[in-house]
């Protein structure tokens, strides 16, 4: 795996963008940019409703650039990359995708980060490194570990909480991870501790719904 670990953007509204990568040299961690510091200083929460109606999730749009796919929900887009550009993300940010409307003031976001890898690595490989570099955050907490599959692979949904910062609240995260020839891609979704069920529903159809092959003109 090459020296970027994982690399994460929470939005707090569509203009309002925090992005926090964290490296790996010589057993000791740090972040990559002076400006991912300013971000670790007013961390930002994917925020969700509380108490909201039980809803059917369904996939309504296949998502495929030639690279990474998933499937969104109703109610969620592809943010545009000029947007992106523009707000301050980071190259490693390929992708992200937002909720149409605001939870509790709040957008919820989906990204897909990238890193080149030093050598070959299977999806699994790459997950399981991936899950052993998140329990060295701040105030880590493991929520669940479900084995999924991307592409045939077995790989690990990852749901933990964790503080990058003592003066700000746990945020649970949501995480997978897999490769693509000599390619790693995260996906990650940030929300408050307590999630909303509704989308948590669609935060999990997303992320298992992920792909790094050419998505079917026939995928419902």
């Amino acid at each position: 795996m090459s020296d970027t670990i994982f690399s994460l953007c929470l939005f707090r509204t569509p203009s309002h963008v925090c992005c926090l990568s964290r490296r790996k040299s010589q057993n000791c961690y740090y972040l990559s940019m002076k400006k991912l510091l300013f971000c670790l200083a007013s961390t930002v929460l994917l925020a969700s409703c509380g108490g909201g109606q039980s809803t059917k999730i369904a996939c309504a749009n296949q998502y495929w650039d030639g690279t990474i796919g998933t499937c969104l929900p109703t109610g969620w887009h592809v943010v545009d990359r000029a947007a992106l550009d523009q707000r301050g993300v980071p190259p490693e940010v390929v992708v992200a995708f937002q909720a149409d409307q605001p939870y509790s003031g709040q957008f919820a976001t989906v990204t897909v980060t990238s890193e080149p890898l030093s050598k070959k690595m299977t999806s699994t490989e790459y997950s399981d490194a991936s899950i052993q570099t998140i329990t060295s955050m701040q105030g880590y907490t493991k929520v669940d570990l479900t084995n999924v599959s991307v592409d045939g692979e077995k790989v690990a949904l990852h749901v933990f909480t964790a503080q990058p910062r003592t003066d700000q609240p746990k945020t649970r995260f949501s995480q997978l991870s897999a490769t693509s020839g000599m390619t790693g891609y995260t996906y990650t979704a940030a929300t408050p501790v307590s999630v909303d069920t509704s989308l948590d529903a669609q935060i999990n159809l997303i992320l298992n719904n992920v792909t790094l092959k050419a998505v079917s003109s026939s995928a419902e």
